[in-house]
């Protein structure tokens, strides 16, 4: 088989609600994920053994050894399928490292995607779900790459209802936050749930329902992380920004905007005046 590509798109929160804490420390959460247009890529090829190469912008902060994700789902997919975890496997980095837009678990499920597909692997979606849930518990949602609702500590995935599209600016000051950091600095308090359930596709409406939630985890990374605060406000304050937030634990942010000509003279102005950030124009 010639080689197989498979898109990693970012994922972006939506909101996230922090809802409580199991006995074991994981958090409870309830989020809407949506997945962008754009992302990282995987390329897998078929080879007499297991490689990694990464390309990309973002390629040199990331390792090519065994404990990388991407690697570690092609050594449990192999193992589910009883074969030798053998392919040559390209992934092409262009979304920012420790962002908060599931980078590395959308690589995960994308390296899935491809090597079942070139090592022609019959695996049954319920077992790729427990494999990208031994992954991490973002790994299962970004298998599915649809806007979903997601609870539990991650792992309990409903269909979003249908909702409008949005055009999304993506905003990072290239400084890497750290997910677990940002939980233990999170305030000890928690929120209601809050999912959608009901269709809504006029963009003016849902955006009003989107501001009434929040992302629990902002205020803890703009502690650790200044410059998550310096994004937050570039883009609250751009004229056609409709509402800006934290993705994730951050610190990607994203501005949601009605047209994608809003969003590409957003980008123009802030890349100006922040040749140092990155930014991608994208839509969900």
């Amino acid at each position: 088989m010639n080689a197989v590509c498979e898109k990693a798109p970012a994922k972006v929160n939506l909101y996230l609600h922090v809802t409580g804490r199991r006995a074991d420390g994981y958090h409870l959460l309830d989020s809407l994920f949506a997945f962008a247009a754009d992302g990282d890529v995987v390329t897998v090829r078929s080879a007499e053994t297991l490689s990694l190469r990464i390309t990309g912008p973002y390629a040199g902060a990331l390792p090519d050894t065994g404990d990388n994700i991407v690697l570690k789902a092609a050594r449990m997919l192999a193992q589910k399928c009883g074969r030798e975890p053998a392919a040559e496997i390209t992934l092409e980095k262009n979304l920012p490292v420790a962002s908060g837009i599931g980078g590395g678990s959308s690589d995960a499920a994308a390296a899935l995607k491809a090597l079942s597909k070139l090592w022609r692997c019959d695996v049954a979606r319920g077992d790729l779900d427990e494999i990208a849930l031994a992954l991490g518990a973002d790994v299962p949602s970004c298998l599915a790459a649809e806007a979903v609702q997601v609870s539990g500590i991650g792992e309990v995935l409903t269909p979003a209802p249908e909702l409008p599209p949005l055009h999304l600016l993506l905003v990072n000051p290239n400084r890497p936050v750290s997910t677990p950091a940002v939980f233990k600095a999170r305030d000890p308090v928690f929120s209601d749930p809050a999912p959608f359930t009901e269709k809504m596709t006029d963009f003016d409406a849902f955006v009003a329902e989107l501001a009434k939630r929040h992302n629990d985890l902002s205020d803890a990374a703009c502690r650790l992380e200044p410059a998550v605060s310096e994004v937050l406000r570039a883009l609250e304050t751009a004229p056609a920004c409709r509402l800006a937030r934290m993705s994730g634990s951050g610190g990607t942010c994203f501005g949601v905007f009605k047209t994608d000509r809003d969003a590409s003279s957003c980008l123009c102005e802030m890349r100006e005046k922040h040749p140092d950030w990155w930014f991608l124009n994208t839509h969900v």
